[in-house]
């Protein structure tokens, strides 16, 4: 990784040699109001240009080459190598390839990247409460981390063959907190519904409404999973893109406020 901006986010978690990642703030770019500076987002408003400078920043920065999907709050996975365009819709990656930035834009929904500790492979997820609840039981993660296990066992990844959930780590970044998340009661009924327990994640709040703890939401899944080395977003106020509004973009809060907002970026690579 060359030099990168000093306000961007470095995981801090025991991810194996090889495996290099970073979540961009505000900071650092080229962008004007409401997308200033450093916007990567190229369906929001912005100047293409803008964009487009800011996006080879980041590619300077990491030394490695980002691809963007376009996100649909889904649960559909691409497997990236250095040909797969930019625009492919999807939301969550896969990749073994060095030199290629498994890459999410979040301005409120959950980052999630994940690697192993052979450092074989990378993935990314990107997590609003739609992806993450998906359809009976199966949303997002699920979809991510079953084809992470599938591309790890293709390239013998795992330890004597078997995918060990003991192997995989996840870094959760920053997304909108459980003090500003607030959702309808369709939302916890459709949580709920997969799961009793999810009901822990959610607190009442005004008019019938609830505030919900997306990225509690997110460990209750991984755990389901048998994953729980999981480092990063521990749902405080300092992750919280709508309570740091210097810091991090936020949709829920810009484009009310400000009439737009930009995009932050995930990445993961191997080198």
């Amino acid at each position: 990784m060359n030099a990168v901006h000093p306000d961007w986010l470095i995981p801090k978690w025991p991810a194996p040699a090889g495996v290099s990642a970073l979540f961009t703030t505000r900071a650092g770019g080229r962008s004007h109001a409401p997308y200033d500076t450093l916007n990567l987002g190229d369906h929001v408003g912005d100047h293409a240009l803008d964009v487009a400078a800011n996006r080879a920043l980041l590619h300077q920065a990491i030394g490695a080459h980002p691809v963007f999907m376009a996100q649909v709050h889904g649960s559909d996975v691409l497997e990236l190598d250095a040909r797969t365009p930019h625009g492919r819709s999807a939301d969550a990656s896969v990749s073994l390839e060095p030199n290629v930035a498994c890459s999410v834009l979040v301005a409120d929904c959950l980052p999630v990247l994940f690697t192993c500790d052979s450092a074989a492979l990378v993935g990314a997820a990107h997590a609003g409460w739609r992806g993450l609840c998906g359809q009976q039981g199966q949303g997002v993660l699920e979809t991510a981390l079953e084809q992470f296990v599938t591309l790890g066992h293709r390239n013998h990844a795992w330890r004597d063959g078997q995918a060990v959930a003991g192997e995989i780590l996840v870094w959760l970044g920053p997304c909108i907190g459980p003090q500003a998340f607030e959702v309808g009661p369709e939302v916890r009924e459709v949580f709920v519904a997969q799961d009793p327990a999810a009901a822990e994640h959610f607190r009442p709040a005004d008019r019938g409404k609830w505030l919900a703890d997306l990225q509690g939401l997110a460990r209750q899944r991984l755990a389901a999973l048998g994953i729980n080395r999981i480092y990063g977003n521990d749902g405080s106020s300092g992750w919280c893109t709508v309570a740091n509004p210097s810091r991090f973009f936020s949709h829920r809060r810009d484009q009310r406020l400000l009439g737009g907002s930009g995009r932050m970026a995930a990445c993961i690579w191997r080198s």
